[in-house]
Parts: C-alpha cells; sequence; structure tokens
C-alpha cells in the first residue's frame, strides 16, 4: 500500500475528520490516479484511506479513518446503501431527490440524482472514477433501477485531470431490437406541480433539485401576502415562477397577478413557459424576457416599475475563494438594484450558489447593497439546501448554497 506523509502539523484537519488533504501537506508520498493509499502524520499515525489524486490541489480525499477499513468492492456498496437509506428519513415532497451528496455521505466526488425511475450521476473526482463500475453497479442494486446515465460534464473534472464522459452507464440498450431507446426527457413531480428536465442537456444532472424546499417556501408568501406583480431573475427552466403562479392562485390573487421570468438562455425560457401551461396557469399572466437581469433590473427602475416579491437566483459567481471579491462586487450590485425595485413590504429572496462566499459574507454583502440602495429590511429567514443535499458537522464546505428572505421595511 502506497503512503503519503504529510508535513509537521498538517494533520490537524484530518484529525477533525475533514476529509481533504490538500497538496501543500504532503512532505512525500504519492500514487496513481484514483488509487487509495494510507495517509499518515509526519511522526508515522495513521491518519485515513484516501484517494490519491496527482493533478488536483485536493490531492487526496478520504474515504475512511478507521484504519481496519478496507477500501473495496463491499466498502463502496455499503457506503451506496448508508445515503440510500438516509433520504427514506429525510422529509423530500418530489420523486426527484439527490441519493448521494459527495463527501457529505462519505463518497467524495460522487454525485447521484434520481428522477423517477432514472438515475443520473457525477463522477468529479479521482477515486470514484477509479471505482465507477462498482460504484453504478451498487446504485442500481439499492434502488432496484435498471437505467443509470452519467453527467460527468463539470469542470471540476479537468482539474482532476479527467475527460468529460457522457451517456448511458446502465440500462442504456433497448430491451429488443427495434425499441427506442430510454428517453432523456423526464418529468418528476415537486410538491403539487410537474416539472421537466432533460438529463443530457440540463445544467447539473438536469435539474436544480436543491431549491425545492425554497420554491415552496416562496409559493408559501405568495399566498400569504397575496403578491400580483413577482420578478423571477436566472430563472432558469422557471421553478420559481411555477411556484410564484401556484401561491397566487391559491390566495386568489391570480386573476390580476403577473409573474416576468429574466434569463439569457433562450431554450430555458422555452422549458419556463412551458411549465407554466403544464401546471394549469394562464400563460397570459407570465412573460419572459431573454435577457442579462443586471441590464433589466436597471431598465426597469429607470421605467419606474416596481414589484411585490424578486427572486435573486443567480449562477456560480465565486466557484472558490479566490474569486470571492470579484463575485462580491457582482451579488452586491444585482441586490442594491432589487432592494430597489422592491415596494415597501416587498419581499426578496436572494441566493447565492457560490462555495466561496460563506453565509456570513453573503449577508454582509446584503446589508451592504441595502445600504447603497438606501433600504433597510427585515430577515424574515435564512435559507440553504433542501435536506437531501446535506451539510455534515465535519464537513461545513457542504453548505454553498446560501439565501435570505428579505421584507423591505417602509
Amino acid at each position: 500500500m502506497k503512503t503519503l506523509r504529510l508535513r509537521p502539523g498538517k494533520e490537524r484537519s484530518l484529525l477533525r475528520r475533514h476529509p481533504w488533504i490538500f497538496e501543500s501537506a504532503i512532505a512525500k508520498g504519492g500514487g496513481d490516479s484514483g488509487e487509495t493509499v494510507r495517509v499518515e502524520s509526519h511522526e508515522g499515525q495513521f491518519l485515513a484511506w484516501a484517494a490519491f489524486s496527482p493533478s488536483s490541489r485536493i490531492r487526496a480525499r478520504v474515504w475512511s479513518f478507521d484504519e481496519a477499513q478496507r477500501i473495496d468492492a463491499p466498502f463502496f456498496i455499503a457506503a451506496c446503501a448508508r445515503s440510500i437509506i438516509a433520504r427514506a428519513r429525510f422529509d423530500v415532497q418530489s420523486d426527484g431527490i439527490r441519493l448521494v451528496h459527495g463527501e457529505s455521505d462519505g463518497l467524495p466526488g460522487l454525485i447521484v440524482d434520481r428522477y423517477g425511475d432514472t438515475l443520473v450521476a457525477q463522477f468529479t473526482s479521482a477515486g470514484t472514477e477509479r471505482w465507477k463500475d462498482v460504484i453504478a453497479d451498487a446504485l442500481l442494486r439499492e434502488t432496484g433501477l435498471a437505467k443509470l446515465y452519467e453527467r460527468s460534464d463539470a469542470s471540476v473534472r479537468a482539474l482532476e485531470g479527467l475527460e468529460p464522459a457522457t451517456g448511458w452507464l446502465r440500462g442504456g440498450a433497448p430491451a429488443q431490437a427495434g425499441d427506442a431507446p430510454p428517453p432523456l426527457e423526464l418529468s418528476i413531480h415537486e410538491h403539487q406541480w410537474r416539472l421537466t428536465l432533460n438529463i443530457a442537456e440540463g445544467h447539473k444532472t438536469g435539474f436544480y433539485l436543491d431549491q425545492r424546499d425554497s420554491r415552496k417556501r416562496f409559493a408559501d408568501y405568495a399566498q400569504r401576502l397575496g403578491f400580483k406583480h413577482v420578478l423571477n431573475c436566472f430563472c432558469y427552466t422557471g421553478g420559481f415562477s411555477v411556484a410564484a403562479l401556484a401561491g397566487m392562485r391559491a390566495a386568489g390573487a391570480a386573476a390580476d397577478g403577473h409573474v416576468t421570468s429574466i434569463d439569457s438562455s433562450g431554450p430555458a425560457l422555452e422549458r419556463a413557459r412551458a411549465h407554466v401551461a403544464l401546471n394549469g396557469f394562464d400563460v397570459n399572466r407570465a412573460s419572459f424576457l431573454d435577457a442579462d437581469v443586471n441590464a433589466s433590473l436597471r431598465q426597469f427602475l429607470k421605467e419606474g416599475q416596481r414589484f411585490d416579491a424578486i427572486v435573486l437566483d443567480p449562477p456560480k459567481f465565486a466557484p472558490t475563494a479566490a474569486h470571492a471579491e470579484r463575485a462580491a462586487r457582482a451579488y452586491k450590485d444585482i441586490n442594491r438594484l432589487a432592494l430597489q425595485l422592491l415596494i415597501p413590504g416587498g419581499v426578496l429572496f436572494t441566493f447565492s450558489c457560490s462555495g466561496g462566499i460563506s453565509a456570513d459574507l453573503f449577508h454582509k454583502i446584503v446589508a451592504s447593497a441595502g445600504a447603497d440602495a438606501g433600504v433597510d429590511g427585515y430577515i424574515l429567514e435564512r435559507l440553504g439546501g433542501a435536506p437531501d443535499h446535506p451539510m455534515t458537522l465535519e464537513f461545513p464546505e457542504g453548505e454553498y448554497l446560501k439565501g435570505l428572505v428579505v421584507m423591505r421595511k417602509g
């Protein structure tokens, strides 16, 4: 077994059971891509078994802190089973659910989402790539499903020295000659709504399951406060737009309510428009703008438009802490404009999915945006990812999605 020997003092994070070992922490040792290595302190004390990645700054990711643990096929079968069993205890109101959430489930670099009878997996680390076939079989065995699609096309694979990989891993061949291949277009139920996705083309594994509960909270606010003029920025395929319309209808405000959705992706907007119709809402109560959000917000201000509620759910502005300063300016700008566009008593749902922006920093950014806008607000709630996207005690970096619900004081 190959060994990594750490520099003096660099064992502290591992003693706290944090699963990452950075290149700068290693004194000597190595291995092949994805190979399991023994990690020792500078004094030779066993610390962990980890998957080695010769190309990444995160040079090794921990599989186990138990010296007696064997990292073999039964290890991955058991890890997949634990993760899937845990989801049965979570409150998930959907047949679209995250089954494996990387480090939080003890499987660094593995993301697995279930959409009805289809699994979609991302293998984003050298370790999971090496054990891909074992993991794929384990996932199907533990779920009882037959179809597994791979979406290993995230940019982080390049940091691991891995090429993109997409396509059916299991169950992609037609059962008989002449049969059609399995569909890539799928639909799921989320709370009371029906939504669609394409597992080959959609963002992440096809859909943003992490915002499931925040969409429901937005619908609840729309119903309770009777929103009539809603702006959904970076709307993607319109999940928050559907939620707004559902809340309006429940409040009896659908007849004169309107939702404006903005995104720079034409295909995403078309799917958003289809979702409005699919859920039985009046398409005349929704408009869709293929436009830049920042420019649109400025134009709305010039025109004197105001909104009861605004959603800001932008893409990842800061993938790492090194990008935080530039990202902070971008987050501040859109939040400043949104707060100015809210009526007194209006509600802002604002988010950051950037791992390089902490929850505390995000709060400070939004507060600074309010100061520049001359607007104060009540923080009604703090939001995060849905429970099937867990953060654990030992891996706080799992809290990548942060959200605030702010009501403008008036």
